[in-house]
């Protein structure tokens, strides 16, 4: 008989669109505000009453049994609902529909500004976790020592986590998520905040909580790393389970779909595009240098990045840009639309192409994702994303002696690989010796 960790039944969770309220507002904030302006406060009320709202699906009847001492990996472009279930399952929110049946302490990563009290050190906060979890204050000091070489943050220990740097802060969130020995250890995708070498080591060390016989979910955009960690994984989209089985069957038939590698995105129904009143991005794609859209390049050759959108409301100023990330889900650099044609200026309505060109030979070989956004300027104010919009590969030819492998047929390492200008000037013995 399998031991059940999770059991999701008909698991449903929407929300009402409109009506938005202030993240700062409480209580006191509406009836300050009801005190204020009476009469336009009733106005609102009825007019909200009155008005239709639109119900948006951010699962829909979900059904998934996860057994003890499985990890499982969770996958989909952003707004396909892996956030939303975690937060139901870490009891941050409440489902509209269903229920679910954990089994064992559950311990949860899943944004910079979780889990900690900001006003309490970090000494403070590994105790508070620890005793959330329900262990006693001599089972967390036993895991002490370690969860704070882990994190590496002995000199701040004695600090409040709200002045820690966002790496600090999930250095320590991770550490002590990972130590203090739940039975279901939860993951976001919030690692990327950290280094490339500190992802590595987070990524071990559930690797070693997977094989200790507890239950891992992990979500992540990285493939390769849902492929090393789990057996088996789940594609969410558009709130269902699209595909359940194992982990590299899974992550082969996203990618195919285009979810993970398509090197062109375009969204035929504006409706449905990123962005809002003032703006949409229609497309983003990668493209050679014959203007080709195409998925993989040589190292020598350039790559360009090109997004399309719509202005809908006239009188702004833009900045389109995107976010280069590599495979291992480390942010590479931000890329802004410099055009002087149109550097703050102000933007008649219609329809853009922007692109941007990165030069051959400084990338390294890989895979990269792109995400493309929107932002109008004065005053600053992100109107569309999209994270992993299109991916792209890299090749560094083995046999051609003019990247910047030179002759060496190893792999290298390295987040970029310039071809630098080097020279070399030759000193024979008896010259140096007379030096």
């Amino acid at each position: 008989m399998i031991d059940t960790a999770i059991r999701i039944e008909k698991l449903s969770k929407r929300y009402l669109l409109g009506n938005r309220i202030d993240k700062k507002d409480g209580l006191r904030h509406v009836l300050e505000r009801s005190l204020r302006a009476p009469l336009r406060w009733m106005q609102n009320g009825y007019k909200m009453k009155g008005a239709a709202q639109e119900a948006f699906s951010a699962l829909r009847d979900v059904n998934l049994e996860i057994p003890k001492g499985e990890t499982v990996g969770i996958i989909g472009r952003n707004g396909a609902g892996k956030s939303t279930l975690l937060k139901i399952l870490s009891r941050i929110t409440e489902p509209t529909e269903g229920r679910i049946r954990l089994r064992g302490r559950l311990s949860s990563l899943l944004e910079v500004g979780t889990g900690f009290h900001p006003e309490l050190t970090g000494r403070e906060n590994i105790y508070l976790n620890g005793a959330i979890l329900g262990m006693t204050r001599m089972e967390i000091k036993g895991k002490f020592d370690e969860i704070v070489a882990f994190a590496n943050v002995e000199r701040f220990l004695e600090t409040p986590v709200k002045r820690y740097s966002s790496g600090m802060y999930v250095r320590l969130a991770f550490a002590v998520a990972a130590h203090l020995e739940p039975e279901i250890l939860i993951v976001d995708e919030v690692l990327a905040v950290g280094d490339a070498q500190f992802q590595k080591k987070c990524l071990d060390k559930m690797d070693d909580v997977g094989h200790s016989g507890r239950t891992v979910l992990f979500v992540s955009h990285n493939m390769q790393a849902v492929s090393r960690l789990c057996d088996r994984c789940i594609w969410l989209d558009r709130g269902e389970v699209r595909m359940d089985g194992p982990s590299h069957s899974v992550a082969n038939s996203y990618l195919g779909s285009g979810g993970g590698t398509s090197a062109e995105s375009q969204w035929i129904n504006s409706r449905e595009a990123p962005g809002d009143q003032i703006v949409r991005l229609l497309g983003v794609r990668v493209k050679a240098e014959s203007g080709i859209v195409t998925e993989s390049f040589d190292i020598r050759c350039g790559i360009g990045i090109e997004l399309e959108y719509e202005v809908l409301t006239p009188g702004h100023i833009f900045l389109p840009h995107f976010l280069l990330t590599n495979e291992s889900g480390v942010e590479l650099f931000v890329s802004v639309d410099l055009d002087p044609e149109w550097r703050c200026r102000v933007r008649p309505a219609g329809r853009y192409k922007s692109i941007a060109w990165i030069p051959g030979n400084m990338l390294t070989e890989g895979s990269f994702s792109v995400g493309p956004a929107l932002m109008t300027l004065n005053p600053v104010n992100l109107h569309a994303f999209a994270r992993d919009a299109v991916t792209f590969r890299v090749v560094d030819p083995l046999f051609e002696r003019d990247t910047a492998r030179g002759d060496y047929g190893h792999p290298m390492p390295g987040v970029i690989r310039p071809v630098l200008q080097w020279s070399t000037r030759y000193e024979s013995n008896a010259d140096a010796i007379t030096a």
